[in-house]
């Protein structure tokens, strides 16, 4: 893999919500500049444009609230191919679209580092776990469900192939969250994820908490997949996510964990997820999530441009 190549891949999918506008979340990140500010920090950038699942019919589900199941199927096997192809030849940075699409990106690192003889570890970002299953989802979106997919948890089949490498609970850190329902509570405590809400991220600071997550990702010699959520930010800074949860990271926490991440080394892919235009204000939360990413892949503090908002 070329560390200095970065591959953009957009991924304009919204039927994984309930809310319209997140296939336009590809655009607005090119429109913020991203491919210009990993250029401006020496890496090569190269834009594979919006990636498209291939036609299929629709399917139903027992549980009646399940919705636009045979597109996320579809979305899910394409992605995962596109980040198992992507993962060998570069870094790359998946635009969305909504979380169900970490279902695909996830699977498809998590398979080229068993290939590479790694195993793949998980930073989820989020105010929400996305811990259910198509049959315990109560909304039936199906951006609810992405991480329970990754990890081979039944509930799937047959209509989604189980994914080749799973990734191992003790493999995923969730930092963030605020918003958990029942059923994902279970499986968090069954699964043994490590998890660090909000309330720890008061009480001891993100970079403890990250801090150690990463040493034991170094310390198995592991790859890392990072999941960025739109709503793992505090709506006041980033309005633009149709999942708005209050009290989440400031500017200055989600900055720090993103320098830790490229200190680290071991970041191998990256989601940019939930961002919906439509909902935004001049753009502010396109331009933070792009000055998130640039963070991660290098920039300091001191490199930061002024603003005029």
């Amino acid at each position: 893999m070329d560390e200095k190549r970065c591959i953009l891949i957009g991924v304009p999918v919204q039927e994984g919500t309930s809310r319209l506008g997140c296939d336009m979340g590809p655009s607005a990140y090119r429109a913020a500049g991203l491919c210009g500010a990993l250029t401006a920090l020496g890496l090569v950038v190269e834009d594979r444009g919006n990636i498209a699942p291939p036609p299929g019919e629709a399917v139903a589900h027992p549980n009646p609230s399940v919705t636009n199941l045979s597109d996320f199927a579809r979305w899910t096997s394409a992605l995962s191919e596109a980040a198992y192809r992507a993962g060998g030849e570069g870094l790359p940075i998946f635009l969305g679209g909504d979380h169900s699409l970490s279902a695909g990106t996830i699977s498809g690192m998590s398979r080229r580092a068993a290939e590479e003889g790694s195993e793949l570890h998980v930073l989820w970002l989020d105010a929400h776990p996305d811990l259910h299953t198509l049959e315990t989802t109560t909304s039936g979106n199906l951006h609810g469900v992405p991480m329970a997919y990754a990890l081979g948890l039944k509930g799937f089949g047959p209509y989604l192939p189980p994914p080749v490498a799973p990734v191992k609970p003790r493999n995923v850190c969730t930092i963030g969250l605020r918003s958990v329902d029942p059923a994902e509570r279970r499986t968090i405590r069954e699964a043994g994820i490590t998890v660090h809400d909000m309330r720890a991220i008061d009480e001891f600071g993100i970079g403890i908490l990250l801090k150690a997550f990463l040493e034991r990702v170094a310390a198995a010699g592991g790859w890392l997949h990072v999941s960025l959520d739109v709503d793992f930010l505090d709506p006041g800074i980033a309005p633009g996510v149709g999942t708005t949860v209050p009290g989440g990271a400031t500017f200055r926490e989600a900055h720090l964990a993103m320098e830790m991440l490229h200190d680290s080394g071991l970041v191998r892919s990256l989601d940019l997820v939930e961002l919906n235009p439509f909902l935004d204000e001049r753009g502010r939360t396109a331009i933070l999530m792009t000055d998130l990413a640039a963070s991660l892949m290098g920039r300091s503090v001191l490199d930061r441009p002024t603003r005029s908002f």
